[in-house]
């Protein structure tokens, strides 16, 4: 699915309004904005797969790490990533503390000048996907590799010539030494698509004409090379 379809469906997904509120979780969802298809949720997952892992024991520990989601676990599914090992956040990954794991897709301003309504105010509109579960540590080191493999083949793509899994172990193993991998079975899954949906048909139509030449977000590329300029001789 390419990221155009995906937002379609978002948008779609976030038309329906009457969708029960879930269990107590780590998002506050108003009703309007839950969205509860495990299929969007999981493409959601798969798409923006570059995510916050949140974890609070001892303190309060964020790690923004690639995942990859694997869908044939029962349930909701899994997910898998790894951490620096020097990172204090690889001691609590031991299969007994909870994390969230933060997917943040597309967001936006939303002025209330798009309106034409006095009694507007300003919002911003956002996706998000929160998954909650007990991340346990690979320690089998061909396991860990197999899933480090499928976890690049994901971002290569199906053209690229580089292949992890052709590398000497004696390199790759010096390398995994220094990670922490590990699995999440997903025991909670939320979905929060702030998108205007409670509004009437002529804002969304006249809020997704202003939306379609909003101001958009620099491209890693721009802003790497704005970076690279300010901080370079």
């Amino acid at each position: 699915m390419n990221r155009r379809d995906l937002l379609f469906g978002l948008a779609l997904a976030g038309l329906e309004i009457d969708a029960q509120e879930p269990p107590s979780g780590s998002l506050y969802i108003p009703k309007p904005h839950i969205v509860e298809d495990l299929n969007v949720l999981r493409n959601f997952m798969d798409e923006f797969a570059f995510a916050d892992l949140v974890t609070a024991a001892p303190g309060i520990r964020i790690t923004h790490i690639p995942v990859l989601l694997n869908r044939e676990k029962t349930g909701y599914g899994s997910l898998f990533g790894h951490i620096s090992r020097h990172n204090p956040q690889s001691e609590v990954l031991n299969g007994q503390t909870q994390a969230v794991i933060v997917f943040r897709g597309p967001q936006s301003y939303i002025s209330p000048a798009w309106y034409g309504k006095p009694d507007s105010v300003p919002t911003w509109n956002f996706a998000v996907v929160h998954a909650t579960g007990k991340p346990k540590p690979i320690t089998d080191q061909t396991v860990l590799r197999d899933w480090l493999g499928k976890l690049i083949r994901k971002f290569e793509g199906p053209d690229s010539a580089y292949d992890f899994a052709s590398l000497p172990q004696s390199f790759t193993a010096g390398l995994m030494g220094g990670i922490v991998g590990f699995h999440m079975d997903i025991e909670r899954l939320e979905g929060k698509f702030k998108l205007g949906q409670e509004r009437s048909p002529a804002d969304k139509e006249t809020m997704l004409k202003h939306l379609a030449s909003a101001r958009r977000e620099p491209s890693m590329y721009e802003f790497a090379s704005e970076f690279f300029k300010r901080t370079t001789g």
